[in-house]
Formats: C-alpha cells, sequence, structure tokens
C-alpha cells in the first residue's frame, strides 16, 4: 500500500472505532496504536518560530529528523527528540531521509523557505512553511503549483487562519456587513529588531556551532555577524522581507480571505525613510497597493504602515477615519460605504465594528459559513490523514496568493516607485529592472530550478 494510502486508511479506520467504544474492531485499535499510522516529519529550522512548529510536529505524528544550521539550537531539540537523526544541511537530510518521512516543517529565515520546501516537496513530501511563505513572488507562485501538481497537503504558518474570530470576520466582509470595500489601512509595531542600517564594517569569526555556509543558502556569500544570526535577520534584503513580509500575512489575512485580495493591478511607495546601502529595510515605510474588481467587488486601496514609533505621527492617515478608536500599536481597518471593521489583533480575530451605536447589541450578524479550526497545525496533519489538501485552510493554493500581494509591496519598496502589475505573467509592465526583485539569482546548490 501507498505510504499516503496507508496513512488516510489508518485514519479512517480510527474514526470509524472512536464510535464503537470498547467494542471497537482490532484493526481500528491496532491503526491507533502502529507507530506508522503517525505522520512521519523531517523539521527544518528548529529554533525561534520553528521551536514551536517542532513540538507541534512531535505532539501530532512523530518526528523522524532535525535539521539547523545551529549546533546549540539543534542539540537542544535533539535532547527532546533523542530518536530523531540531526543534520545541518537539509539537502543531505532529504536525501538521506527521504524515503522515512512523510512531511517537513520549514520555520528557517526567508530565504531559506522557497529552497528546502522545493527540494522536500519534489520528493513528494507535504510542507509546513512559516509566514511569508517565500522570500520572492516567482518562489511562491512556484509552491503552489507544485502543491497542486504533486496533490500535496501544505499549510502556511499563518496561525490566525484558524481563529473562529478571523474566519467569523472574513465571513462579515464577504456578507456586506460593512458595504462594499472602498479602502483598508494596515499598521504594526514592527520591526522589533534593527532596519534602516549600514552594512557592518567589521566582522567576527564564524562560531564553532554555526554551519555559515548552509545559512546562507541562496543568497550571495558574505561573512558571517551576529547581527543576521540569529534574529536580526529580517531586516536584511537578502535573508528577510522586512517588516511587511514579517506581519502582513498576518494582518491583512482577515480582509484577504474576506475580499479576495490576490492579483493586485500595481503598488507604490507613499512615503519611505527608504533602503540603506542597498542591505537594509526602511526604518519606516507607507506603501499602497492597487486592487481592481474581483468577481464583483469593488476596486479598492490597501495601505500599508510600518515602522511602530518611528513612523512619523503626521502620516498617519488612517487616524481620522477610526471614529475615536485607540490607534496605538497595531492595527487594521477596513472602511466600507455602511461602516467599517476595526481590530487591533494582529490576526484581525478580535474586531469592532464601526461605529458602535450603528452595530450595537440590536445588530444582527449574517448567518456564519465559515467551518471551525481543530487547530492550526492539527488542521494540516489532519488534511495529509484524510488525503484532502483543501483541509488546511492556509494551504499554498490560498498562501501562496496571499503571500504574492504581501510581496508586490516589497518589489515597489526594491524600485522605489509606482509598479503596474501582470499577475498572470509574474511581470512589472512599466519597470523591466524590476524582475530582478521578482526572483532571485540563486547561489550554486540552492536553486529552486530543477
Amino acid at each position: 500500500m501507498k505510504r499516503r494510502d496507508f496513512l488516510t486508511r489508518s485514519a479512517l479506520v480510527g474514526a470509524s472505532g472512536s464510535f464503537l467504544g470498547g467494542g471497537a474492531p482490532a484493526i481500528a485499535r491496532a491503526s491507533e496504536e502502529s507507530p506508522n499510522s503517525k505522520v512521519r516529519f523531517a523539521c527544518i529550522g528548529v529554533g525561534g518560530k520553528g521551536d514551536s512548529d517542532t513540538n507541534d510536529a512531535g505532539r501530532h505524528g512523530e518526528i523522524v529528523a532535525l535539521c539547523d544550521i545551529d549546533e546549540k539550537t539543534l542539540d537542544k531539540m535533539g535532547a527532546k527528540y533523542p530518536n530523531a537523526k540531526k543534520y545541518v544541511d537539509y539537502r543531505k537530510m532529504l536525501e538521506e531521509q527521504g524515503d522515512k518521512i512523510d512531511a517537513v516543517t520549514v520555520s528557517t529565515p526567508d530565504h531559506s523557505h522557497a529552497p528546502a520546501a522545493v527540494m522536500a516537496m519534489r520528493l513528494g513530501k507535504h510542507a509546513f512553511v512559516q509566514k511569508p511563505l517565500t522570500w520572492s513572488i516567482e518562489e511562491a507562485r512556484l509552491l503552489r503549483t507544485l502543491a497542486a501538481e504533486k496533490k500535496l497537503c501544505t499549510q502556511m504558518g499563518n496561525q490566525g487562519t484558524a481563529e473562529n474570530g478571523l474566519r467569523e470576520g472574513a465571513d462579515l466582509l464577504r456578507g456586506g456587513a460593512i458595504g462594499r470595500v472602498k479602502e483598508i489601512h494596515v499598521w504594526t509595531n514592527r520591526p522589533v529588531w534593527p532596519q534602516g542600517i549600514a552594512g557592518f564594517k567589521n566582522y567576527p569569526g564564524i562560531p564553532n556551532h554555526v554551519n555559515w555556509y548552509e545559512f546562507l543558502g541562496p543568497a550571495h556569500d558574505r561573512p558571517y555577524h551576529d547581527g543576521y544570526h540569529p534574529f536580526n535577520w529580517r531586516g536584511w534584503l537578502d535573508f528577510g522581507t522586512g517588516a511587511l513580509g514579517d506581519m502582513a500575512c498576518h494582518t491583512i489575512n482577515v480582509a484577504a480571505k474576506g475580499l479576495d485580495l490576490f492579483d493586485p493591478l500595481g503598488a507604490e511607495i507613499v512615503d519611505t525613510s527608504g533602503i540603506v546601502d542597498n542591505q537594509t529595510y526602511p526604518t519606516w515605510s507607507i506603501i499602497k497597493t492597487y486592487f481592481g474588481e474581483r468577481e464583483g467587488r469593488a476596486p479598492l486601496s490597501l495601505t500599508w504602515y510600518d515602522g511602530g514609533n518611528n513612523l512619523p505621527n503626521e502620516k498617519r492617515a488612517y487616524k481620522a477615519l477610526l471614529n475615536g478608536e485607540d490607534p496605538t500599536g497595531s492595527g487594521l481597518l477596513i472602511v466600507g460605504e455602511k461602516g467599517s471593521f476595526f481590530s487591533k489583533n494582529d490576526y484581525g480575530a478580535e474586531y469592532t465594528l464601526l461605529p458602535r451605536d450603528q452595530y450595537g447589541k440590536d445588530y444582527k450578524k449574517p448567518e456564519p459559513h465559515y467551518t471551525k479550526s481543530p487547530g492550526h497545525f492539527k488542521e494540516f496533519v489532519e488534511a495529509i490523514q484524510s488525503n484532502d489538501p483543501k483541509k488546511a485552510h492556509s494551504n499554498f493554493d490560498y498562501a501562496g496568493r496571499l503571500t504574492e500581494t504581501v510581496l508586490l509591496g516589497v518589489v515597489a519598496l526594491k524600485v522605489g516607485s509606482r509598479i503596474e502589475w501582470d499577475a498572470e505573467a509574474m511581470k512589472v509592465k512599466n519597470h523591466p529592472d524590476a524582475d530582478q526583485f521578482i526572483r532571485r539569482d540563486y547561489r550554486k546548490g540552492f536553486s529552486i530550478h530543477a
């Protein structure tokens, strides 16, 4: 029996046994107890967010292999899962363990998401990949295509997608609770790491526990610095996608689900402190993305503000639209013809309809259509066990499109002016030189191209 069919059969038999109490058939009990019925994971990147992703994999399946470029981080996780084989290079791990695993988690810095996930997916492995799904638009498109071609179960790590509040909010927007939407404003307290700084001039030696070549992966060669690893890589163009890439897959998610914010027409930089040394993202930015009609929905604009307290107060256009609500920290405001949807929750899961007196206790919400989630990671595992990719709501068909929307703003930031986007052709129409920001030139051995 093929491994994928076996997992599905085990899940179905186990489910049938759960309705039969103590009289469950022996085959049901055996399938529940058999270690072969568990989803077998290889975890790539096990520190930071990778710590919780790895532990989620351990709770819902069996961890066969662990990989991290930092041997201290690797050994710490290895002590928790002593039966898992340890690696510092995911390529070697997948070559050696490919026939022993069903799925991977990828929780590395952004620039390595796609090279690791693509290699695993080409081997037929299901994939859970942290947000943003990829470093570039081309990579997001490829992961989406691969998932469809190979019928793989996938999930991006924007865990707010599993929040019932987010799903309810998306339902309200889709149902027209605030009328036709004209504009969206999203602001964040990010970055909480250094951005808008010059490149380093002095470089220490590589620590013995850090495998720097493997950290660089597809990025161009540069000396090691602790200003890149382990935490501050997000602010660097080669490794991260800045504040926009870090948070927008969370903060615009409810709007994307409710209003189909895909395949934008273009994006522009309203204002920014500017990229520094062609190496680090700006201290603050205001980026506007434009959407045309989408299955009868009105055209709209989405304005993104990052920089936290560094963003000049007078440039926060959303403040005048808040009906007196507190805008500090992070927030989302969706402005419709009838009212507004306001949230200070990064996922949009906790929200208020404005003005408050219009949507008071007498307001009746539209009938809900969303399905409740058993949990973001468990949803992914259940998708694998039932061989139903759509069971995971942030699967790569959805997450790939969301990531493309987010990363178009990053492209505009790098181009430095308004760009007009042809989503189908994956091309900037008015700036041929923008192609270098849609895809990347991979270092040998780490390319996503077959």
